[in-house]
């Protein structure tokens, strides 16, 4: 990622490129147009859903205790991280209330766990079947979810935002559907259905797919956020977004962990809980705001900054569980 946002900076030409419509003749029917950053989003989408092990769901299914409270934390959290971001911001000098970096971090929360966080949940040895259902169930209910996150924190937005973002939302709201939805459902019934002689070649070639696409989807968002933040540069935004994404992606984790420990779950299972409630789909708020809000560049500075701190974030929980996993090892060969 800091390496998809350092060419931004300085060979930002091609991302600009990536990030406009363009117009494919079709002959005597009518041009289409095509947006390629909504296609390297459905590419990743598909590629997490193929990778995902539907069939170790099972045992999630005989306790399903920990899939409503992780569904029901992901609605919660926003509703409380984010009027906690509004009244800090509305301590400062920014005449509307900092609603541009609201309007950001509400696009973010209100997005379902990165698939992700399969991958991080694999580091840190954590619950696979708690993670995976997590994933699925949140992007199987974004259509649901996400637009009722927005209304409700709307009101926490000055007029302007809250017109632009309602307008802009409802304009595509049939982004959920098909630009989350759709493709990760593509992949996880490719995966059902593929023979098991070639499901190991189409899973290789997806984790290398995923990871182009998700770097290529990265750098465009960066050009971007970086080409406006270097047009116009202004130190107090880039600190706002630094200080809200920060404030807003603690508090999610931090909320995660005091669950699990509140439910006295299993260290892996807490595990996997602490990074669904953490860890959401930054990709596709960015795609987004792209789409729906292509006059407001500067929305996407607090989406880049989120998207890194919530993967360093997710390194310490792994981290902190790796380190928890090896003690009793450390003190039997001590012993």
């Amino acid at each position: 990622m800091l390496l998809a946002y350092i060419v931004a900076l300085f060979l930002p030409g091609p991302g600009l490129w990536l990030r406009r419509a363009h117009s494919v003749p079709l002959g005597a029917v009518a041009d289409l147009t095509v947006s390629l950053t909504p296609l390297l989003l459905g590419l990743v989408l598909f590629a997490a859903g193929l990778q995902v092990p539907v069939r170790a769901l099972g045992s999630l299914l005989r306790r399903p205790k920990v899939l409503l409270v992780g569904l029901i934390l992901h609605l919660l959290i926003p509703l409380l991280a984010i009027p906690a971001a509004a009244l800090l911001l509305r301590q400062t000098s920014d005449t509307d209330g900092g609603s541009g970096l609201i309007t950001s971090m509400i696009l973010i929360v209100a997005m379902p766990v990165a698939a992700g966080a399969t991958v991080w949940t694999g580091k840190g040895q954590g619950d696979q079947p708690t993670m995976v259902g997590l994933v699925l169930a949140s992007t199987f209910l974004s259509p649901l979810t996400i637009p009722l996150v927005i209304s409700a924190l709307v009101p926490l937005l000055s007029d302007a935002y809250a017109h632009t973002l309602t307008a802009g939302y409802i304009g595509h709201d049939g982004f959920a559907l098909r630009g989350v939805v759709l493709p990760c459902a593509a992949g996880v019934l490719c995966r059902l259905v593929l023979p098991t002689s070639r499901l190991s070649r189409a899973l290789g070639f997806a984790t290398f797919t995923s990871l182009i696409s998700s770097l290529v989807l990265t750098y465009a968002n960066a050009c971007g956020a970086l080409g406006f933040f270097l047009a116009s540069p202004r130190l107090l935004l880039l600190a706002a977004a630094l200080t809200v994404a920060a404030l807003v992606c603690t508090l999610s984790f931090v909320v995660g962990h005091f669950a699990a420990r509140l439910l006295r779950l299993d260290s892996p299972v807490a595990s996997s809980l602490t990074l669904a409630c953490g860890m959401n789909n930054s990709s596709a708020s960015a795609v987004l705001i792209t789409t729906t809000l292509p006059d407001k560049p500067h929305l996407l500075l607090p989406v880049l900054v989120y998207g890194l701190l919530q993967k360093t974030a997710a390194s310490r929980v792994v981290r902190g569980r790796s380190e928890r996993s090896a003690w009793p090892a450390k003190l039997r060969s001590a012993s």
